[in-house]
């Protein structure tokens, strides 16, 4: 078990290698496609964001949650699909040194290499148990942007051990959607051929 806690620096994500598992405690950010949109469009602007990204994790979700008084009690937040708005994830972290992404499914070779620079990896949470990170939520800390509708707003997370979570493509040219990929091609290839429809 590797547990990270925020803000993670860049010896932090240097020592992950795809295919570690990893866990994480502290504060993260949790934002799907038109909170990035409204961040970029700030950062374009010059204006400030509500929290300072350096470090932090961004986790592509949109939380079922209930608010009780003045605070809020998050039920589920699985991922979301992360390619979606790849461009924009990876520019945000390039712009803002965010130090790891976690979402659904996988980046294009060129959101990797733009991840990469920016010194930043990317990991995998497993679709369709949303219950269980929300299990791993301490504390709803800030909420922005609630114009947007609860699933697109911009939330503050304070996390312990939040995870497992799958790096997927490291700093060091991993990227085990990318393997995976071409593994099926050579066997899919193979199979054509032994049965003659390769023409």
């Amino acid at each position: 078990m590797k547990l990270l806690c925020t803000p993670l620096s860049e010896g932090d994500v240097e020592t992950l290698k795809a295919g570690d598992y990893v866990w994480l405690s502290g504060l993260i950010v949790v934002a799907r496609d038109q909170a990035h949109a409204r961040m970029l469009s700030l950062l374009d602007e010059g204006k400030p964001l509500p929290v300072n990204l350096k470090g932090l994790v961004v986790y592509h979700a949109g939380p079922i949650a209930l608010r009780e008084g003045e605070s809020w009690r998050v039920l589920s937040i699985g991922p979301t699909t992360s390619s979606r708005f790849e461009k924009q994830a990876v520019n945000l972290a390039a712009k803002t040194g965010v130090k790891m992404l976690v979402g659904k499914g996988g980046l294009s070779p060129r959101s990797a290499e733009v991840l990469r620079k920016a010194k930043a990896v990317y990991c995998a949470y497993p679709g369709g148990v949303g219950v269980l990170p929300a299990k791993s939520i301490v504390e709803v800390v800030e909420v922005h942007w609630l114009d947007l509708g609860v699933p697109e707003a911009l939330w503050i997370l304070k996390v312990e051990k939040l995870g497992p979570l799958l790096v997927a493509i490291d700093l060091h040219g991993g990227d085990l959607y990318r393997d995976v990929a071409s593994k099926v091609k050579s066997n899919l290839e193979k199979i054509n051929d032994e049965l003659g429809l390769n023409f």
